[in-house]
């Protein structure tokens, strides 16, 4: 656009903002409710979305570029199969197998870092390094040695999720109060009776902490393990291949099946959190 010419475009544009601006600065106002913040959040993504459709639309957009969002809705309908087995091998086999078997070996090896100074020493500093590694140089590795299968995604994930998992978990289970573990040892508890008693509920919030971190890590893990290897189904295959053709709205339609997926593992977990830590402030206070 030139200077000192009129884009009605450009108008349109400002003018949807502004006024979901003005709605949500209202509704903002009002007394603090789930309610109302869910209005609010509901609001400020349709906005983006109602943005996006209108930029495709009033400028002509490529959709090999930007395809709109009702493209992507359409092929997300007409695509409801091949989505489905996308993300049962992906998501459920992939990566929820992985996240599970991580998470677990996570908190199995926190308890022998615990008990053992050996493993404190040598086994924390060796999981840094292993951090971080770029899944793009041990993904290709991990599908050579288990297999172009969904079990080399799950080896990935494993590897991504298991170390923000263990150094929360060993964390964790330092944040007993002192006075409090030399109570348990007042009342001659055992090692195994202070850790389920004491320590074990005084470090769900760390564990939780690192149950969410990894439940994102999990699916970008899986994902992208799929694009150096995998049979003729799977998220990240699809995304690889039909970046090829240019279908850009079934790129689109499985990024949001993914952001679906991460969402609510998300929130599942965060769920199980506020159930099973109740007591804690962070909770108390929400």
């Amino acid at each position: 656009m030139r200077a000192g010419v009129f884009d009605p475009r450009a108008a349109v544009l400002l003018a949807v903002w502004g006024g979901s601006w003005a709605v949500n600065a209202w509704l903002a106002s009002l007394p603090r409710s789930r309610m109302v913040a869910g209005v609010v959040a509901a609001l400020f993504g349709a906005t983006l979305i109602v943005l996006w459709e209108l930029i495709v639309r009033l400028y002509a957009v490529s959709p090999v570029i930007l395809p709109a969002p009702s493209a992507v809705a359409a092929q997300f309908v007409n695509s409801t199969p091949i989505l489905w087995a996308d993300f049962v091998q992906t998501i459920l086999k992939g990566a929820l197998s992985g996240y599970l078997i991580g998470c677990g070996a996570a908190l199995v090896t926190a308890v022998a870092v615990d008990r053992s100074p050996f493993l404190q020493r040598g086994l924390l500093p060796v999981g840094n390094f292993v951090a971080a590694l770029p899944i793009v140089g041990i993904a290709p590795i991990l599908v050579m040695w288990f297999g172009f299968d969904w079990q080399s995604k799950a080896a990935v994930v494993v590897v991504m999720v298991f170390f923000p998992v263990l150094v929360n978990c060993v964390e964790g289970l330092k944040a007993a109060d002192p006075m409090q573990r030399d109570l348990m040892a007042t009342w001659s508890a055992s090692y195994w009776q202070s850790l389920f008693q004491l320590r074990l509920p005084a470090a769900m919030p760390f564990i939780f902490n690192g149950l969410k971190i990894a439940s994102t890590l999990a699916m970008i893990g899986a994902i992208v393990a799929e694009f150096f290897g995998s049979p003729v189904v799977g998220m990240g295959f699809r995304i690889s291949t039909e970046v090829g053709k240019l279908r850009l709205d079934m790129v689109w339609s499985e990024i949001a099946v993914a952001a679906l997926a991460g969402s609510a593992f998300y929130g599942l977990v965060a769920l199980i959190e506020k159930r099973m830590t109740f007591w804690h402030p962070s909770q108390r206070s929400r």
